[in-house]
């Protein structure tokens, strides 16, 4: 009798450990946000840290090649790449600080509106400034993600989940969400969630003010955007917290964020004497135009000038300069959708497929490769041989394969 009574104890406390670390993990996710509805401060005022840029620029960025000052290398060394996603919804734009990314790739969230991962790290270096507007996770933009080293700094507000708190065991209904798309579960089995330890910086739930916080009256002083539009990330303070969670140029575990992290070839600016690719013009989704982009090849500059929905594409916090890129790349993937009740889209980010490579006014035929979520996609001519990037942004055009792209 004390045999079975021993049983059935081990058993009923089995029972309660995997349910209360179940609990644990779910009362972590549905946490309400932090108060971030902090009135409007004058954002200069905060943002005060600049490094001296007009000393010769020799050192070369790992993400994209471009070429910046020991000074601003001295500050990239001790910092890892924030991977953020920030949203290009008609209503947030003019966007803050993506002139400043490294590498911004593109696809479609939902609806046909698209949404931008904004790798920063070299272009970060010089000063502080404001990232917005920060939203939501998908899949395959953490696919993406996991190319940049050892558990970069995963920025976002919320994401496709599987989670529901009035539902029966706190899990959404079969056929609400496709497994494919839970961006919670997939942070999840990578490693990268940790509550307030981890690099999965989630505003929604686990780091608020300073770092991040609800601007209401953001592009207009007295005019209140909608709440989705209103999440500033402010760099300095995210790198600050990432410091506090151990997440500097090392990891907790002593390991370095680029020890076994892959970076593109690079090569200096061939500007044609005469572009043979000056205007590069797709859409996303048919019969959504203002989510149409256009590349408009500067050869005074050299790079290609960004105008979406027909009307320049500009950063906010940097004086409304035209966003600008060294490359523009077309990577033509597999499209579904939608793939469950929430209208999820899902993009086929690894395998292979073609690509065009806009750069110097000329246009390469290319190919793209991915063999597993996480390894490094690679470019390539038709000849097999690696494309090098011209030093500088680049940004990586997730287009459904079909979609026509003139140039």
């Amino acid at each position: 009798m004390n045999r079975k009574l021993t049983i059935l104890l081990t058993f009923l406390g089995i029972y309660l450990l995997v349910s209360g670390s179940s609990w644990a993990l779910f009362s972590y996710l549905r946490k309400p946000p932090a108060d971030n509805t902090n009135p409007r401060t004058k954002v200069d005022s905060d943002l005060k840290r600049k490094v001296d840029t007009s000393k010769p620029k020799t050192e070369e960025c790992p993400i994209n090649g471009a070429m910046y000052t020991k000074a601003e290398r001295e500050v990239w060394e001790k910092r890892r790449p924030v991977a953020a996603m920030i949203e290009n919804h008609v209503d947030a734009r003019p966007l803050s600080g993506i002139s400043r990314a490294d590498v911004v790739y593109e696809a479609v969230a939902e609806g046909g509106i698209t949404r931008f991962l904004a790798i920063f790290y070299c272009g970060a270096a010089a000063q502080d400034m404001e990232v917005a507007v920060v939203r939501s996770a998908r899949v395959y933009y953490i696919n993406w993600a996991l190319e940049y080293g050892d558990r970069p700094i995963f920025l976002h507000w919320g994401g496709a989940n599987n989670i529901c708190d009035s539902c029966p065991g706190g899990v959404k209904p079969r056929g609400n969400i496709d497994p494919r798309v839970d961006a919670y579960a997939l942070l999840n089995r990578i490693g990268w969630f940790g509550g307030s330890a981890g690099n999965d910086f989630n505003a929604g739930h686990n780091i608020g003010v300073p770092a991040v916080k609800r601007v209401k009256d953001r592009l207009q002083k007295g005019v209140d955007a909608a709440d989705e539009h209103q999440p500033v990330a402010y760099l300095d303070a995210i790198y600050n917290e990432a410091e506090k969670r151990g997440f500097g140029f090392e990891g907790p575990d002593g390991r370095a964020w680029d020890d076994k992290f892959i970076s593109w070839k690079f090569a200096d600016p061939k500007p044609l004497e005469k572009a043979v690719a000056s205007n590069i013009s797709f859409l996303f989704r048919t019969g959504m135009s203002e989510y149409g982009v256009e590349w408009i090849y500067d050869s005074a500059t050299n790079s290609y000038k960004r105008v979406n929905g027909g009307q320049p594409f500009v950063d906010w916090y940097f004086n409304k300069d035209q966003v600008s890129a060294s490359n523009v790349v077309i990577q033509f993937v597999k499209e579904e959708g939608p793939v469950d009740q929430e209208k999820h889209m899902y993009y086929l980010v690894t395998g292979k497929g073609k690509a065009l490579v806009f750069q110097n006014g000329d246009v390469i035929e290319a190919t793209w490769e991915k063999p597993t979520q996480f390894d490094r996609t690679i470019f390539r001519d038709m000849k097999g041989a690696e494309i090098r990037f011209v030093r500088g942004q680049i940004w990586i055009e997730a287009v459904p394969i079909g979609n026509k792209v003139s140039y």
